[in-house]
């Protein structure tokens, strides 16, 4: 073989090489669609108009810190608090940042992957017998020590630095890889509405267990004053049995009626309590760490209403949990491509390039080179129906994610539809119960009157106050409801939070 040759053969390599490469390319720039179904955004089958109920519907509905008009400063500022310290919001923001590295990840496995490596091998013989090559002479001097030398002659150490890089690229031919993108993509979507889901949830817990523990306090304070307002009332009894002007039957109604309301006084604690505690759970404190700053009692918050809804294809776009659903359902469709890919070859371009030498210093000068680069085909030939049936469970699962969503937006719809008439009908009540209240407060009076002069028995005394205590109670718990109601319709829409506190998932 002369010296041409070897060149030849050389030459020949070296464009078999740059076709493979050329070749990959082609096909990677051929890859231009991805096997599976595209995402198309579902059409949800809304009414054009609330059915209305007394609610204003007209306006666009102002959704942004709505709790900031119930006009109290310790809630916003204890909401404030909930938003950063809150433990269910901590865990959805965990969850967005787990799902922005599922998307770094997905996009990575896009782009051709290169490690390197080193070694070093120290390696040698150790001394081997060997033979004298003269068996007659037995004579003792200088032979017989170069005889010895040579027995024990061995072959010495040596080392072998290597160094190398090894890469390789999955050419996306058929979109598996781009399938899983698109999934991880819709995933850190859902995440992050989640996450204003969890928000919206806990504003909406903190103004509720807020008014619950303002409406105890506003009831607790009722009672005691009608306990004493009784109580003194027993005791009037009592000096007029005694003179004689009453029968023992009066006192003894008296007391006994005092007594029923100084009853629900530890039941009204005990709630209020609770009340408190839950709040501060949900700022992420402890129970007891709001007790001294509610312990001022303070009205029960009071909203403006009628609310403006605005029309029912809005809550689509502002309700964190129907647009989670909806970009669950587009993950769940990438991830029918995504297993879809599965069943077709795979291309792969791999490469590497190492060089070795006995000296550190050789690997860049004097050192043996080689390299190698070429695309690989895997073909799935037979799994047993492994691989068709992943893509029907992941379809199933896709079908799954749809009606989630449907279901996602007639629970929102029938939310505001309920909370809506809740706070119309609860409106109605509140007035009907001041009327009520106020026609009680002046028949307890003109009762006082009559019986202080003689007029009358104590038992018109004793219905009317009763009569009288029922209504205000009632009312206390009817502007409870009124603003319970509130939050139900804001959350029901979709309002939220807009501050600094929330920003981390944007």
């Amino acid at each position: 073989m002369n010296a041409v040759e070897p060149r030849l053969t050389m030459n020949h390599a070296r464009h078999r090489a740059a076709r493979a490469v050329l070749a990959a390319l082609l096909v990677g720039a051929l890859a231009g669609c991805a096997v599976g179904p595209d995402y198309r955004a579902p059409e949800a089958d809304v009414p054009a108009q609330w059915i209305g109920h007394g609610t204003q519907q007209a306006g666009h509905a102002d959704l942004q810190r709505w709790w900031t008009r119930l006009d109290d400063p310790l809630l916003n500022t204890l909401i404030e608090e909930a938003v950063r310290g809150n433990l269910d919001v901590a865990t959805a923001d965990a969850r967005v940042r787990e799902a922005r590295a599922v998307l770094r990840q997905a996009g990575g496995a896009l782009w051709p992957s290169l490690t390197g490596g080193a070694a070093l091998t120290r390696s040698g013989a150790g001394p081997t017998a060997a033979s004298s090559g003269s068996s007659g002479s037995a004579s003792s001097g200088s032979g017989s020590d170069t005889s010895s030398l040579g027995a024990l002659a061995g072959t010495g150490p040596s080392n072998l630095f290597r160094a190398g890089f090894d890469a390789s690229w999955e050419i996306d031919v058929f979109g598996g890889n781009r399938r899983a993108l698109e999934a991880a993509r819709g995933g850190l979507d859902a995440a992050q509405w989640d996450w204003r889901a969890a928000q919206l949830t806990l504003i909406g817990d903190v103004t509720t267990r807020y008014v619950e523990a303002r409406g105890y306090q506003a009831r607790l304070a009722l009672a005691r004053a009608t306990a004493d307002a009784q109580q003194e009332t027993a005791r009037l009894t009592e000096v007029r049995h005694a003179a004689g002007s009453t029968s023992g039957l009066d006192t003894a109604n008296a007391t006994g009626e005092a007594q029923s309301t100084q009853a629900a006084i530890p039941a009204l604690e005990a709630a209020y309590a609770e009340s408190v505690h839950s709040l501060s759970v949900l700022t992420g404190r402890a129970p007891g760490a709001l007790l001294e700053r509610l312990d001022a009692p303070r009205a029960v918050p009071a909203p403006s209403v009628p609310v403006a809804l605005g029309v029912p294809a809005d809550v689509l776009l502002a309700r964190p949990d129907v647009r989670a659903a909806e970009r669950r359902y587009a993950q769940s469709t990438a991830r029918v491509g995504q297993a879809e890919a599965a069943r077709y070859p795979r291309v792969t371009l791999t490469g590497s390039l190492s060089t070795s030498g006995t000296q550190f210093g050789d690997l860049a000068r004097h050192s043996s080179i080689g390299w190698s680069i070429g695309p690989s085909v895997t073909i799935p030939l037979f799994d047993a129906g492994r691989l068709k049936a992943a893509v029907e469970i992941a379809d199933a699962q896709r079908d799954q994610s749809f009606i989630a969503y449907r279901s996602a937006v007639l629970t929102a719809l029938n939310d505001v539809e309920n909370a809506s008439v809740s706070l119309a009908r609860e409106s109605e009540r509140v007035q009907s119960l001041q009327r009520s209240a106020d026609a009680y407060r002046s028949a307890a009076a003109i009762a006082q009157s009559l019986y202080r002069s003689g007029s009358t028995g104590f038992l018109e005394v004793l219905t009317a106050e009763r009569s009288l205590y029922a209504a205000q109670d009632a009312l206390i718990q009817s502007r409870v409801l009124i603003a319970t109601n509130y939050i139900a319709l804001n959350k029901a829409l979709g309002g939220g939070w807009d501050g600094d506190a929330g920003a981390t998932p944007e």
